[in-house]
């Protein structure tokens, strides 16, 4: 039997926050959040300032890659690279995101990512699942995907990829207003997976139809899809008004305005929102150019744009960073935060009787932050990997 106490930060709740506790982890597992008392008996000690903070692992339901590695390049090594890199922003869980390719290509990638989620490999952040982000999207909201490999919808295309990736495909990012998109929303929701609008022209009743339909997530937010305007409210109106669907914001003040955080955190509330990367490759890496789904991407000034066009590609955001932001741009609570990095997408997924809050019983994924919201130590299933 493992045993190790957490004590000194401030524990954050979901509902609430305690000061002056300790969480016993026994197990990899939350047996108790306690008064401090004195150590009975020799047991592990992580003790931090009182003026730090302990949070639930944060999940990033919409990432591709960091530190020179995508989930693209069909590499358990690049995944492991990913996996690791993660767990310095305080990230314990994610999905594996795809880019639009050949069916040819796609397959790779998912019983690569298959073979790694079979592995159970601990060493770094856990894939949950696939994001399949295209090729079911619309060429008009393409964004930095690739227009020569977009599809329609296809029940038995996705069937077959499902199969392929061992059904770890969890979430379809997909344009409703697309032939056959009614028919495949409805399958995807039969099976389980959770249906996404983004990279969409859908009008406002489009995406009305499509939410109907079975649609409970959004991805990113504003970027590459229909937006709000007074005589023309499109698929980004949609999503706001209608609280079935869990909204994505990549928060870095340069996808979405941090007014329009602010505004949109006002209209949604926390408990419909959930903060992601979109992370590529390039993260972690500083500026030059890369490569992003066989495209040619410069970033600079924390911007990463594809070469081409100027496009808006991905981001280098880390979770903490996000996290951060989040708080400065909207003024929300810490409660409100870790609904929208931890709790929500936990729910969505259906893991939160396992993961997404601090909770006796629960899978100690846990994250220590300083008073600047860095990453100080972040554990996984109660063990230390990464910092202190």
């Amino acid at each position: 039997m493992s045993e190790l106490i957490i004590r000194g930060p401030l524990v954050h709740g979901e509902a609430e926050s305690w000061p002056e506790k300790d969480v016993h982890i026994v197990d990899g597992r939350i047996h108790s959040i306690s008064p401090r008392s004195k150590l009975e008996k020799k047991v592990e000690l992580l003790e931090f300032p009182e003026s730090y903070h302990l949070i639930p692992g944060m999940i990033d339901m919409h990432i591709h890659g960091a530190e020179q590695a995508d989930v693209m390049d069909a590499s358990v090594e690049a995944l492991s690279t990913i996996s690791q890199a993660l767990l310095k922003e305080g990230t314990t869980s994610f999905l594996a995101t795809t880019m639009t390719e050949s069916s040819e290509k796609l397959s790779k990638v998912l019983s690569t990512v298959k073979q790694f989620i079979d592995s159970k490999n601990t060493q770094g952040a856990e894939i949950l699942g696939i994001h399949l982000e295209g090729p079911f999207i619309s060429p008009h909201k393409i964004g930095a995907q690739r227009g020569d490999a977009l599809h329609v919808p296809d029940i038995n295309l996705f069937d077959e990829w499902q199969n392929t990736a061992g059904n770890h495909i969890k979430l379809v990012t997909l344009a409703p207003e697309l032939p056959h998109a009614k028919e495949f929303i409805e399958h995807l929701v039969k099976n389980n997976v959770i249906a996404s609008l983004g990279h969409s022209n859908a009008s406002f009743i489009e995406a009305k139809m499509g939410i109907d339909a079975g649609i409970r997530h959004a991805t990113h937010l504003y970027n590459a899809m229909s937006g709000l305007h007074h005589q023309e409210p499109g698929a980004a109106l949609a999503i706001l008004l209608d609280d079935r669907v869990l909204a994505e914001l990549i928060a870095d003040g340069i996808h979405v305005h941090p007014d329009m955080l602010k505004f949109t955190l006002k209209v949604k509330g926390s408990q419909h929102l959930v903060l992601v990367t979109d992370a590529m490759r390039a993260k972690c890496c500083g500026e030059g150019e890369f490569e992003l789904g066989g495209q040619a991407v410069v970033v600079r000034n924390g911007e990463a744009r594809l070469k081409q066009n100027g496009r808006l590609a991905g981001s280098v955001l880390k979770m903490n960073q996000a996290f951060k932001n989040m708080l400065r741009f909207s003024q929300c609570t810490m409660q409100d935060i870790i609904k929208m990095v931890s709790s929500n997408p936990a729910k969505a997924l259906h893991i939160f009787d396992q993961k997404g809050s601090i909770a006796i019983g629960k899978v100690a994924d846990l994250v220590v932050l300083n008073e600047e919201y860095q990453v100080v130590a972040t554990l996984r299933q109660g063990k230390l990997v990464y910092g202190f």
